[in-house]
């Protein structure tokens, strides 16, 4: 039944498909395209490019709209294809979910372990670094490293960290302050 094929393909590319959406896309492609030839090349192109226009991430997107073609080119109803892009959407989440219930298991037993405590001690200020030289990058990518956006920064940082307004509350400020500004 190509229901049950449609959800063993995707739970597979959602186990293997590391590296994020567009490292799934060959995966999805090799597997729905060429494999099983549900759909097109030229439905699958269409579909990515759907799937980069419609918010969220790209291989759930891509998954739902290659669920619900897949279906419809198997001669089911649109009502039955809605049944597909679940299936085929619900397949390739699985495995993360297995993965962060398994993380989330470990860590409640291990989180008073000094070694794990120590462990995301360190990683804290390497994530905040990690952010900060992606953003250095963009910045510098754009030529948009001028005084004015950073006392944005500076202000929203000292706002945020010395006097506690809330993180959502300074994005909406910095960005009203940087529509007027530029």
């Amino acid at each position: 039944m190509v229901f049950w094929k449609l959800f063993l393909v995707f739970f597979k590319i959602g186990m293997f498909g590391f590296g994020g959406g567009y490292a799934m896309l060959s995966l999805i492609q090799q597997d729905v395209v060429e494999e099983h030839q549900w759909i097109t090349s030229q439905e699958f192109t269409d579909i990515v490019a759907i799937s980069q226009m419609t918010p969220g991430p790209l291989a759930v997107n891509t998954a739902t709209y290659v669920g619900y073609t897949t279906i419809l080119n198997e001669g089911y109803s649109q009502n039955i294809s809605i049944l597909g892009s679940a299936i085929a959407t619900i397949a390739v989440s699985l495995p993360s979910l297995f993965l962060v219930l398994m993380i989330s298991v470990s860590y409640a037993k291990f989180r008073r372990n000094r070694y794990v405590s120590a462990a995301f001690l360190g990683l804290r200020p390497a994530t905040v670094g990690l952010i900060a030289a992606a953003a250095l990058l963009l910045m510098n990518e754009q030529n948009f490293i001028d005084i004015k956006s950073f006392l944005i920064f500076a202000a929203t940082f000292i706002l945020t960290w010395k006097l506690n307004v809330h993180p959502i509350l300074m994005i909406i400020i910095a960005a009203i302050t940087g529509l007027i500004i530029y």
